[in-house]
């Protein structure tokens, strides 16, 4: 009677105990454990991270940090760390965290246009994703691979086709320039490509005067007529007097691309530079801004007419008044700079 009363007592409390480590067990695996108010969250994990350096990020974020070490040993994740974007959400336990975190790496959606040269667009594209600006610029400017594709330094801005894309945030410059060379290749299908081949120009040369097309207005629906008016004059054998080059030309002579100028003066127009293209009847050798998809199939559907020259609308802001005449376009130019001058501006 003594012994069984013995075995009871050991049998009741091994129930005890094992019905607290279970409950320890489930408490530690299944309870919620997440210490933020809001509905969800958003975890940056960077590339190479370790388990420790991990703690110091997710722990803030969770109620029962402890707990959570043990169960990230227990399936494994502590010699796994994954790099990425974690979107946690309220209530989540230490077993669903863990599964998340290795499992889940959540994508961004990326975009960027109108970039002025492949120093604004690295520091554009280092706002959204792990890469820093100069692994980008240094990954955009690497001469092997600009060479090998068939660009050059000056028209390497036009691979980038300005869009939204989706990556993930722990994407490396190498891997981000991979994909735009596919994103370039697949712009350039064949619709495009007949386009450009039918009126004689390369990808870049495309890219190029639709930069110019991009920076003369902002009205989608007057681009084709624009591009018109400067491939009349490319087709003719003209100068294209393009305003923003000269602007593009000034900017990268003094080094400073901050400079606002509102109004090309006459001095302007003798700066010896490829981009000036009141200078030189060539192409500029590349892009002077990031176009938008709209100023490029602007240029490959450009609006056949007879304009040659263009100026400010100052009765439709926004807009321009186009002109078959030098005759015409004087008069239509000495209405916009008495405009100007009312307004007093002089740079």
């Amino acid at each position: 009677m003594y012994i069984k009363r013995i075995l009871l007592i050991i049998a009741l409390i091994g129930l005890i105990g094992g019905g607290l480590f279970a409950y320890y067990v489930y408490q530690a695996v299944f309870s919620p454990n997440t210490n933020f108010d809001t509905e969800t969250t958003t975890v940056f994990i960077p590339s190479g991270t370790t388990y420790p350096e991990l703690r110091k990020i997710i722990h803030p974020l969770l109620k029962d940090p402890s707990s959570f070490d043990k169960i990230a040993s227990k399936k494994g994740y502590t010699n796994k760390v994954k790099a990425g974007r974690y979107i946690l959400k309220k209530g989540l336990n230490n077993n669903e965290l863990v599964v998340l975190l290795r499992s889940k790496n959540t994508p961004i959606q990326l975009s960027f246009n109108n970039q002025e040269r492949l120093e604004n667009l690295a520091g554009r594209v280092a706002q959204q994703i792990e890469a820093d600006s100069l692994s980008l610029i240094k990954a955009f400017k690497d001469e092997g691979f600009i060479s090998e594709h068939e660009f050059t330094i000056d028209n390497a801005l036009a691979m980038y086709i300005p869009n939204k894309y989706e990556f993930f945030w722990n994407t490396s410059a190498e891997q981000f320039r991979s994909r735009m060379l596919k994103e370039y290749k697949r712009f350039w299908n064949e619709s495009r490509t007949s386009k450009a081949k039918n009126i004689g120009l390369t990808f870049t040369e495309v890219t190029t005067i639709a930069s110019i097309v991009q920076k003369e207005t902002a009205k989608v629906d007057e681009r084709p007529r624009v591009a018109g008016v400067y491939m009349n004059r490319y087709k003719n054998g003209w100068k294209l007097d393009a305003d923003p080059t000269v602007i593009y030309a000034l900017k990268k002579h003094r080094e400073d691309w901050g400079i606002v100028i509102k109004r090309v003066l006459f001095k302007d127009l003798e700066l010896d530079s490829p981009y000036n293209t009141y200078k030189y009847k060539t192409l500029p050798p590349g892009p002077i801004t990031m176009p938008d998809i709209s100023s490029i199939d602007a240029v490959l559907n450009y609006e056949k007419h007879e304009y040659y020259f263009f100026v400010a609308n100052v009765e439709n802001f926004g807009y321009h008044k186009f002109a078959k005449t030098i005759a015409q376009h004087n008069r239509n130019k000495k209405q916009y700079i008495n405009w100007i001058n009312k307004q007093g501006v002089n740079r």
